[in-house]
């Protein structure tokens, strides 16, 4: 029997900053002063895969564990809490987290502050991280049912859907996608590639980009010597483009290394800056992912693709539009599709299209 594939997973650290200040806010914990002497918490959340990636020193783990002893009785419960149930954590507020660990929504703020973050969406956006790429099915369930009411799941899924696309929104780098329009127009091969629940992402955006380019390939595989049969040809003219959310496809992961490695250019579409697809690419697009229950949420991702379809057939207005003008032919003359579904092109109309370098109209 073949051996099920391996997820990459990794470590998340934040940023050093400047911790509290002397303007902060009085908190009863605090005002109580620290206590000085105390053992350190076991806290072993490293990944495994951590040796793919160089794991700061000054990570969430011994930041914890070298600030414990100094820390209040507050923050303590703080830390003990966060260590030894920071799956959940990882997706409460700074209010939930705080009450959880019996102390004040203020203490919690400071608390990720004392750590060395910029402020409390720092430090969960660290967990959140570390969280997903380490859950299992079964501890995604137990997570999403604590998290959902039953009479609110569909209200709580949408509407976590639609959050996951405004923040894509928000945070989209607009050079990168520009620059992923502009690689793949200029590529002479146009791989796709994702393997598991990302696999109808790949298949999605392999269809369309077939109609727009001649020479697209979707790499499927059920074997890692598949994927690099697959790629032997790939060279410098080529571009491949990676999809992986996590639990990260170590297959995939390997395929963007054999493109980088014979000089490809490699697009990635992934959930995170820290994400280990972007080790081998020159260009990263970014979509918020998350996870309900067993099923992860691409909403967030099908929506860039969507993007990327429509800005390359913008580009390519006259192939797209007689690519089309065929297909509608063919599958009128084979059925393809039943009478009241097409509406297919008039061959009298004309039709006008905007060069989007020329800003002048072709007739």
């Amino acid at each position: 029997m073949r051996k099920e594939e391996e997820s990459f997973s990794f470590s998340a650290e934040p940023q050093p900053v400047r911790t509290q200040g002397p303007d902060s806010d009085p908190d009863p914990d605090e005002s109580r002063g620290r206590t000085g002497k105390g053992r350190s918490p076991e806290f072993s959340i490293s990944s495994p895969g951590s040796d793919q990636r160089k794991v700061q020193e000054d990570n969430l783990s011994s930041r914890i564990s070298r600030l414990y002893p100094n820390m209040s009785k507050g923050q303590k419960r703080l830390a003990d809490y966060v260590t030894e149930h920071y799956e959940k954590a990882a997706f409460m507020t700074a209010a939930e987290l705080g009450k959880q660990a019996r102390v004040s929504e203020s203490t919690t703020v400071r608390f990720a502050t004392l750590l060395g973050y910029r402020g409390f969406p720092e430090f969960h956006q660290t967990l959140e991280e570390l969280v997903r790429n380490r859950l299992n099915s079964i501890q995604r369930m137990e997570v999403t049912y604590e998290r959902i009411p039953q009479d609110k799941i569909l209200d709580t899924v949408l509407a976590s859907d639609i959050e996951k696309i405004k923040l894509t929104q928000e945070h989209m780098d607009r050079k990168a996608f520009h620059l992923a329009v502009e690689t793949i127009l200029s590529a002479k091969t146009i791989y796709v590639m994702g393997l598991r629940s990302c696999a109808p992402l790949a298949a999605f955006l392999a269809f369309y980009l077939n109609e727009i380019f001649d020479n697209v390939r979707l790499v499927n595989s059920t074997g890692s010597s598949e994927v690099f049969e697959q790629l032997i040809r790939i060279g410098e003219e080529d571009v491949i483009i990676g999809i992986s959310f996590p639990r990260y496809s170590m297959r995939t992961l390997k395929a963007m290394e054999f493109a980088n490695n014979r000089s490809a250019k490699v697009i990635t579409l992934t959930d995170s800056i820290h994400s280990p697809m972007n080790l081998y690419s020159s260009c990263n697009l970014i979509a918020r992912s998350d996870m309900a229950s067993i099923v992860d949420s691409l909403v967030a991702p099908l929506s860039v693709i969507n993007a990327l379809i429509v800005a390359l057939s913008m580009r390519r207005q006259n192939e797209v539009v007689n690519t089309m003008t065929t297909l509608e032919r063919i599958w009128n003359e084979y059925q393809v599709y039943s009478r009241d579904e097409i509406n297919p092109l008039d061959d009298h109309r004309s039709i006008n299209l905007k060069d989007p370098d020329r800003n002048t109209i072709d007739d």
